[in-house]
C-alpha cells in the first residue's frame, strides 16, 4: 500500500476523487499539479499540506504564490514544474491523471525517479506502450491501471494462473448516442455530446466516450497491460456501466468485476494494492439494479472504434498519430470548427496518411509523429 503520492492533474474528475481516497485512508501528499484552475488548486493545498504545487500556466501560477505566501509550499510553473512533481523525492506513487499525450513525459519522468505508477492517463500506453513497459521493467517499479475497465482486468486477474487467459472484454456504456445512426449525428451540438449516461468526466474523454475513441484508446492500452493481440481483445456494450470488464479463461469460464459507476474504486485499489479497505464508494444493491443488458458494438456508425483497433494491427507510430489526431480533432469540435462525424474521418485519414510506420520507437520517433500529425490536421482546416 502505497504512503505518499504525487497527483498530476489533481483538480479534475480523477484528482480530486483520489484525494476524496487520500482524505479517507491518511495518505500523505506530497505534491499536487494543475492546469489552471488555481482557486481549486488553493484550497487543495490548504487541506492537504503538499510539500509543492505546480500549475502549468505561467500566469496562473503566479497568482498562486501569491495566494499560497502565507504557507511554506513551494509553487512552480510549466512542464518542468510537472516534472519536478513526478519526480517528487519524499513520494512513492505518482497518479497521472493528465490529460491527452502530454501525460507521457511526465509517467517516463516519474518511473526513472523509480516511482510506481498509478495510471489514469491512458495516452501514455496508446502513444508510448513500448517504451513505457520497457522503463517500468528496467526500473524495477509497479504500474497499476486507474481506469475503470483496466483495473476491473487487473482485478479479476488476481489468483489466475499463468497462462489460462484466453481474451479480456472490455465494457463500454456506448456513450451519449448509442443507437444512433449517421443521418441522425450529422448535426449533433457539443452541449448533447458531453452529456454522459453514467459518468462525470472532463470534456476530452466524455466526446471521445461519445465517439467510441475512447473504447478504442482503452483496447490499445489493455494490448500493453495485459500483453495481448488485437484478438484477444473483445468490447461489449453494456449501458448501466455495472460490469467495468471481464476476462476469460482458456475454459470459457468468465470472470468480472462489478460495482457502482464510481472512479473511487479503481483509484482506491491502485493506492492500496493488495489491500481492500473500506472506500468512500456506495455499495452496489444488484435488486436495485435489476437488469443488465448488453449490445455488439456499432463500428460502422462509430468508425473511431474501428479506426482506434487498425491503428494497434498496423503497431508502430500508429497509435501515436491516431491518438495525436484525435485530441485535435475534438479540441476542433469543442470549439465548433468540425462537426461531430468528422472526428472520426480525421482520425482515419491521419493513420491512412501515415508512412514512416518504425515498428522499434524511441521517444524522439513518438513526439516527433505526435508533431507532425497535430501540424497535418490543423493545416486542413
Amino acid at each position: 500500500m502505497t504512503s505518499k503520492i504525487s497527483i498530476l492533474g489533481s483538480t479534475g474528475s480523477i484528482g480530486t476523487q483520489t484525494l476524496d481516497v487520500a482524505r479517507m485512508h491518511g495518505i500523505k501528499v506530497v505534491a499536487l499539479t494543475a492546469n489552471k484552475n488555481i482557486k481549486l488548486l488553493e484550497t487543495q493545498a490548504r487541506e492537504f499540506e503538499p510539500e509543492m504545487v505546480c500549475v502549468f500556466d505561467m500566469g496562473a501560477a503566479a497568482q498562486l504564490k501569491i495566494a499560497l505566501r502565507d504557507t511554506p509550499i513551494d509553487v512552480y510553473c510549466g512542464e518542468e514544474g510537472i516534472l519536478r512533481a513526478a519526480q517528487a523525492e519524499n513520494c512513492d506513487t505518482v497518479v497521472n491523471s493528465i490529460v491527452g499525450v502530454a501525460g507521457l513525459l511526465p509517467t517516463l519522468a516519474a518511473i526513472k525517479a523509480k516511482k510506481n505508477i498509478a495510471l489514469a492517463n491512458k495516452e501514455t500506453l496508446v502513444a508510448g506502450g513500448s517504451i513505457v513497459m520497457k522503463a517500468v521493467k528496467d526500473n524495477n517499479v509497479k504500474l497499476y491501471p486507474v481506469d475503470s475497465e483496466h483495473s476491473a482486468i487487473f482485478q479479476c486477474l488476481q489468483g489466475c494462473p499463468e497462462n489460462a487467459l484466453k481474451k479480456v472484454i472490455l465494457t463500454a456504456s456506448g456513450g451519449s448516442f448509442f443507437g444512433k445512426t449517421r443521418a441522425e449525428l450529422e448535426n449533433v451540438t457539443v452541449k448533447q455530446a458531453l452529456k454522459h449516461p453514467n459518468w462525470s468526466m472532463g470534456a476530452k474523454i466524455t466526446i471521445d466516450s461519445a465517439t467510441m475513441m475512447n473504447k478504442g484508446l482503452e483496447v490499445i492500452e489493455a494490448s500493453w497491460l495485459f500483453d495481448c493481440t488485437d484478438d484477444e481483445i473483445d468490447v461489449v456494450i453494456h449501458r448501466e456501466s455495472i460490469i467495468h470488464s471481464l476476462i476469460q479463461l482458456k475454459d470459457n469460464a468468465v470472470i468480472a468485476q462489478l460495482g457502482v459507476p464510481d472512479m473511487r474504486i479503481p483509484i482506491q485499489y491502485a493506492l492500496t494494492y493488495p489491500n481492500r479497505l473500506p472506500s468512500p464508494t456506495a455499495e452496489l444493491d444488484l435488486a436495485d439494479v435489476a437488469t443488465m443488458s448488453f449490445y455488439k458494438p456499432d463500428y460502422e456508425t462509430f468508425k473511431c472504434l474501428a479506426v482506434a483497433r487498425h491503428a494497434l494491427r498496423k503497431g508502430g507510430l500508429s497509435p501515436a498519430v491516431a491518438n495525436a489526431a484525435n485530441e485535435v480533432a475534438v479540441e476542433m469540435f469543442l470549439n465548433e470548427k468540425i462537426k461531430f462525424l468528422d472526428i472520426a474521418d480525421i482520425v482515419e485519414k491521419a493513420v491512412e496518411d501515415f508512412s514512416d510506420n518504425k515498428q522499434e520507437l524511441t521517444l524522439d520517433d513518438i513526439l516527433e509523429a505526435d508533431k507532425q500529425t497535430r501540424a497535418s490536421v490543423r493545416a486542413r482546416f
